[in-house]
């Protein structure tokens, strides 16, 4: 009877623990709760806040308009309009304060970023983590930024004997003879000369003030000499350029360092970097010949057998591909260089006519769908095209024959500039991918605007030509949304190991539109 009662009370006392330990972890979970609650009315409260502020300035206002409602229906407010009555204008509908967003948006997530995850546990002396038990946890992202950072890497090329035979560790190429300085670093050079348009001495300035002092004859040595082991690329790049059937071109000045002195006795003139750009193919090329401007750098460029379109601004020597010289070339021209003369004459009404006849077109070709097919776009194009190119010659016509358009006002000028581009403005009707102007090549060419501003001047002819090889590729590769840095570290590397008298196509997929990384 006795062991009976005592396996009893065991029995009991074992339930006691149970239940004991079941309200602990009851006890546990009802403070977690607590805590969140807590949070919760607390998000609750600032929310609570942020709507009464936002319902007081809606308020304001709104008081604002009624006070402003209330001086515009006073008479003695109003001013009066003139003896010829005008009509009143309409009031524009008052603008209230844009609702934030933010609350709700979607932020990005760099999934490609090295990931480092900080565990921070709570800071209040009373906490002890090895007593303590994890309820939960909240993750908040900050990104972080590093200065440019620079290494050196020493190959130790060990020689060794394996049954009497040597064997010799080799280090990897340089792509540039008995230079320190592996491709990464040079592309990084050219990727900020090239493409965020730095010059040479805040290159170098950067790279001194991130612990790298690299000599500025250095800097230059290195961008010329890598220029040199691409030089076959502007050969190939050229020959596929010109397979393309659409081009844009265009040119623009660079101030060039020469020996020979100018009129004011300084050894600078000015340059012309020229631009072509493949549309189908989004390369562009930019040429340079001893900065000449001439009809014969655009001729010896496209050579005697190119067939297709050339789009240009209205520089008389781009006439020569509307001849019988170039049978193949159907030349367009560019509306926006029209339209910009008519702009600079805003307080003409006879200019803002012209502009408004020319925007009818941009809106007729704003109402074409990129799910539509080549045939309906120029369709589309067929229709609505013939008759506004035909008011806007016809309301040329009526202003150059007008007595009161003087011979060499501005107006007059604009009106012939424009007569003299009719026949290859209408030229972008034949094709659904023709633009309407040289839009695409002249954003090219604000690299070297930038240059231009940053840089100052080119030393010399041959640096141009580097300039414009250079600037070739980097741009090439904006068009094809490809990394710049990564491009230019891997063609260096590659270069290092190709033969000057490889085969073209070797060359050719090392041009942006094709190459992969390896």
């Amino acid at each position: 009877m006795i062991e009976l009662l005592e396996d009893q009370l065991k029995l009991f006392s074992q339930r006691e623990k149970i239940h004991l330990e079941q309200l602990i972890r009851q006890s546990e979970q009802i403070e977690s709760l607590s805590v969140q609650v807590g949070s919760l009315t607390e998000t609750i409260r600032s929310l609570e806040k942020s709507l009464l502020q936002k319902n007081g300035d809606m308020q304001k206002v709104e008081g604002k308009n009624r006070r402003m409602s209330k001086l515009l229906s006073n008479k003695s407010e109003k001013l009066m309009p003139d003896a010829a009555k005008e009509e009143p204008a309409e009031t524009a509908p008052p603008v209230l304060p844009k609702d934030r967003g933010n609350n709700n948006a979607k932020r990005k997530e760099y999934f490609s970023l090295e990931t480092i995850v900080e565990h921070v546990y709570p800071d209040d002396p009373a906490f002890d983590k090895e007593k303590a038990r994890v309820i939960g946890s909240v993750d908040s992202v900050m990104y972080t930024y590093s200065k440019a950072t620079f290494k050196k890497i020493i190959y130790r090329q060990y020689n060794c004997v394996q049954q009497e035979k040597v064997y010799s560790g080799k280090a990897p190429r340089s792509p540039l003879q008995n230079s320190n300085y592996d491709a990464s670093f040079i592309a990084g050079m050219l990727q900020l000369r090239y493409v965020y348009s730095m010059p040479v001495e805040r290159i170098v300035k950067y790279f001194t003030e991130n612990g790298f002092e690299l000599n500025k004859a250095t800097a230059h040595g290195l961008i010329k000499k890598s220029a040199g082991l691409m030089d076959r690329l502007d050969d190939v790049l050229h020959t596929a350029i010109l397979e393309d059937d659409y081009l844009c071109m265009d040119e623009s000045y660079h101030t060039i360092l020469t020996k020979e002195k100018n009129k004011d006795g300084k050894g600078v003139r000015k340059g012309y970097i020229w631009a072509s750009l493949a549309n189908t193919k989004k390369l562009v090329q930019y040429f340079y010949e001893n900065g000449s401007r001439s009809r014969e750098v655009l001729t010896n460029y496209i050579g005697n057998h190119y067939k297709g379109a050339i789009q240009s601004d209205g520089l008389i020597n781009y006439k020569i591909l509307e001849t019988d010289t170039y049978p193949d070339v159907i030349r367009l021209a560019c509306f926006q260089h029209c339209k910009r003369q008519f702009l600079d004459l805003a307080n003409d009404k006879e200019a803002i006519g012209i502009v408004n006849i020319i925007n009818r077109l941009y809106q007729a070709e704003h109402k074409i769908d990129l799910k539509w097919k080549p045939d309906k776009i120029l369709e589309h194009r067929q229709e609505y095209a013939p008759s506004i190119l035909a008011e806007l010659k016809s309301k040329l016509l009526e202003i150059q024959s007008n007595p009161s358009t003087l011979p060499k006002s501005p107006l007059s000028k604009a009106v012939n500039y424009t007569l003299n581009e009719y026949d290859a403005l209408c030229n972008y009707i034949v094709r659904p991918d023709y633009a309407l102007d040289n839009n695409a090549v002249e954003r090219c060419m604000r690299s070297i605007s930038l240059s231009r501003k940053n840089s100052l001047f080119c030393g010399s002819h041959a640096g141009a030509k580097r300039t414009a090889l250079l600037y070739s590729l980097s741009i090439s590769c904006k068009l094809h949304n490809i990394n710049s840095f990564e491009y230019f570290t891997d063609i260096l590397s590659r270069l290092a190991y190709i033969s000057p008298i490889a085969p073209d196509q070797i060359y050719r997929d090392l041009l942006p539109d094709k190459w992969t990384k390896l």
